[in-house]
């Protein structure tokens, strides 16, 4: 390709964003070329300008921008101080991060089983995990859907347990009168490319209340530079300082988690734009809701009444069953897909029956649990994307899902 058509397509796909027409839109590109221009002005720091909105945003004291959610999750462990051989609860349906967390910690994954109908972890189920050497619960907002988490508040207070609310799956949604991840002791979100905001690549946020969990957070996502306060970046040092040879940077054995400013730059423009992506999700919720009212053998996620859901996906389970199994889950999706239609995702393995899981419980001498519900529903859920950028797009895919339930209907009732 030469230079001229190069620059030709690359000017054609800047119009784009700057119609608004793609993923991403002028802010984004406004900010990134303020970091590219700009990077050596002192206060032109966007990591620290998206803690700041973000802690605006969600009405907490401290946020700290790192990576991916995975090392948010990672730092956000290691900030609670346990020791080697502690229990940390952690769902039996969500993805195998949660997990991985604790165990480079030296923590021992405690998986609890799920509500059927909300995919969700309970009080209930969490109590039945408790035993002397729990010290932590890990909760997840699953497809974006919060957890019923005061009933679990009560529960921690009783046994003296700390609370990490895993809302990659999450942005905006709402519990009561509180916006999800703020209730527990330390939140975490991702920037992932295909989460509600998307630092173009990776990105994560970890916020909380407590001023020591932040600091130690902090310091862990920093490679552990012991200047590093709770409030953001590190503390001001005299450029003879910080040169001396004798002077000693760390007092934390930490990762560099850290995130880019090019990362927070793009993070930022999308934070300042969540509440229309969001509700966009919402709208592409709502179109494929309105195909399966009728319905009786797919069920979509039950919502409670005093939640807000914000959509990650639209996710229904499929019940087999009541078809006389003459259907599959993999011939609904292939039938979907010979109607034109983009498919859809089934759940992730339920993390206790991933084969390195498997393999670690086995080395450790653990029994893998028998986890009924969490394990029935992996296999049946469908979760129908919600990030199309034209509700066209959506309204015409709804439409080839209705298509295909009542081609099954038809065929088998």
């Amino acid at each position: 390709m030469t230079k001229i058509k190069s620059r030709i397509l690359f000017n054609s796909k800047l119009k784009r964003i700057y119609k608004d027409e793609g993923k991403f839109n002028t802010r984004e590109v406004k900010f990134v070329l303020d970091v590219l221009e700009n990077s050596k002005i002192k206060d032109n720091d966007y990591v620290k300008k998206l803690e700041k909105f973000f802690c605006k945003i969600y009405k907490v004291k401290y946020a700290i921008a790192c990576n991916s959610g995975t090392s948010g999750l990672h730092s956000a462990l290691f900030s609670l101080n346990l020791k080697k051989g502690d229990e940390v609860i952690i769902p039996g349906l969500t993805v195998v991060m949660d997990a991985y967390a604790a165990i480079h910690l030296g923590l021992k994954p405690v998986f609890c089983d799920v509500d059927p109908d909300t995919f969700l972890v309970t009080a209930e189920n969490i109590k039945k995990k408790i035993t002397k050497k729990t010290k932590a619960i890990m909760l997840v907002s699953l497809q974006g859907l919060p957890v019923d988490i005061d009933p679990i508040i009560s529960l921690a207070k009783k046994y003296n347990l700390k609370i990490i609310e895993d809302n990659a799956q999450d942005v905006l949604g709402m519990y009561k009168n509180s916006l999800a991840g703020t209730k527990g002791d330390i939140g975490v979100w991702s920037f992932e490319n295909k989460k509600h905001l998307s630092g173009a690549t990776e990105g994560g946020i970890v916020a909380t209340n407590n001023k020591k969990f932040a600091e130690r957070i902090r310091k862990f996502a920093g490679i552990g530079y012991k200047n590093m306060s709770a409030s953001g970046g590190r503390t001001s040092l005299s450029i003879e300082k910080v040169q001396d040879p004798n002077y000693e940077r760390f007092d934390t054995i930490g990762l560099n988690y850290r995130m880019p400013q090019i990362v927070a730059a793009v993070c930022l423009a999308q934070l300042k734009n969540a509440k229309k992506i969001v509700s966009k999700r919402r709208s592409v919720a709502n179109i494929f809701r309105k195909q399966i009212k009728n319905c009786s053998w797919l069920i979509e996620q039950k919502i409670p009444k005093n939640v807000k859901h914000s959509h990650y996906t639209f996710a229904v389970k499929f019940i087999e069953e009541k078809l006389k199994k003459k259907v599959t889950w993999k011939k609904f999706y292939k039938k979907y897909k010979d109607f034109t239609g983009d498919g859809f995702y089934g759940a992730c393995v339920t993390p206790h029956l991933e084969p390195p899981i498997k393999k670690f419980f086995k080395l450790k001498k653990w029994k893998t649990p028998k986890l009924n519900n969490a394990e029935k529903i992996q296999k049946q859920i469908m979760q129908f994307k919600t990030n199309y950028r034209d509700l066209d797009v959506a309204k015409k895919n709804s439409l080839l899902f209705y298509k295909t339930i009542k081609y099954f209907e038809k065929k088998y009732d």
